[in-house]
């Protein structure tokens, strides 16, 4: 029987990320991370543009809304970040710490598609100093209660760590922190940059996975299931707390067989010592009506259920809805995850299902 090495490798494996167009702030340059990735753009021969501002790229390229969609996603801009007050990150953090913003992958659903609106392009902030300075402040004020930073709230920052080193200052910063802990997701498996590091224990490095049908229809540009659940296996041997985020959990035909498949390959292909500490945070699919108009646009073949007619609409905290499961679909999503999960990893723990 193939390893789960070994079948990555039969196949071409998932490239990291190299920019089409690189935008910079000139402050951004005054910053030993600026220098760094110019450096870094000018070996890999990439066109550099300067620009007034991160939050303002207008000049892109293209002859639709589409196709400057599209090449926005494989666009950096390399800025300073000037709002130092994080935003709250329930319920997997208290706060949201911003090392980037933009993510390269193409998942159909994700929410970032609403949040970003114009901007889809891929920020990284180079004054990472500023943003840790920020953060002591906010477990000064929450001690003696642990604080806990979510990472990825914006961003996939693994996808960005080639380029970029944030997380790694992040993991060794917050080494040193009694009472902070970091947290982020990923489904890239570019962690090589992170096994080394001095973490201490309090950084918990998360893998989004979900069933292979979810994978193959609405994750284009992210590593394969495979890639990532080798990635955990490096995670786990380096010693940090590992966890799962199974979303968005999708109700469609055969998604029971969908995910018993993914928990009982995920229950192989993991050692068991990491089991004991080992959390899943279970997220429904959800989207709103803005986000599905969004979608429709930039993806128009998506295979996306979004027929709000089969959905609860639910009021949120800014009084704008979201569409999810109706109340007994979501009921039998939850008790069918938690029953599984629990016999599989009966050692582990679920966090939240929302």
């Amino acid at each position: 029987m193939s390893t789960t090495a070994e079948l990555i490798r039969s196949s071409t494996e998932t490239g990291i990320f190299i920019p089409e167009l690189v935008y910079f702030e000139p402050d951004a340059l005054l910053y030993p991370k600026g220098k760094k990735i110019r450096d870094w753009a000018n070996a890999q021969g990439l066109p550099i543009h300067m620009t007034t501002s991160h939050n303002r790229i207008t000049d892109l390229p293209g002859e639709s809304e589409l196709a400057k969609y599209r090449i926005a996603k494989r666009t950096l801009v390399v800025g300073v970040r000037k709002t130092l007050k994080f935003d709250t990150s329930k319920p997997s953090a208290e706060y949201a710490i911003p090392i980037a913003t933009g993510c390269m992958a193409h998942c159909h659903y994700c929410y970032l598609q609403t949040t970003l609106g114009a901007k889809p392009y891929i920020r990284i902030y180079v004054n990472t100093d500023q943003i840790m300075e920020a953060a002591a402040g906010y477990i000064s004020e929450r001690a003696p209660e642990i604080t806990r930073f979510e990472a990825a709230c914006t961003s996939d920052p693994v996808g960005l760590e080639h380029i970029s080193g944030s997380l790694a200052e992040l993991v060794e910063f917050m080494a040193d922190q009694e009472l902070g802990r970091l947290r982020f997701v990923t489904k890239f498996h570019h962690v090589d940059p992170l096994l080394g590091l001095r973490h201490n224990g309090h950084t918990r490095i998360r893998f989004s996975v979900n069933s292979d049908y979810v994978i193959k229809n609405f994750e284009p540009g992210t590593s394969r299931f495979a890639e990532r659940i080798e990635a955990a296996g490096k995670i786990a041997d380096a010693g940090y707390p590992l966890g799962f985020i199974i979303a968005p959990i999708m109700w469609y035909d055969g998604w029971q067989d969908g995910y018993y498949e993914l928990l009982e390959k995920l229950s192989r292909a993991l050692p068991r010592s990491v089991f004991p500490n080992l959390t899943f945070e279970l997220i429904q699919h959800r989207y709103t009506k803005t986000a599905k108009n969004v979608i429709l646009k930039r993806y128009p073949k998506t295979k996306l259920d979004m027929d709000e007619e089969t959905r609860k609409y639910k009021w949120g905290r800014w009084g704008q809805g979201k569409y999810v499961y109706p109340d007994e679909q979501a009921g039998l999503l939850k008790d069918f995850l938690y029953t599984h999960i629990a016999e599989k990893f009966p050692e582990a723990s679920v966090d939240y299902f929302t």
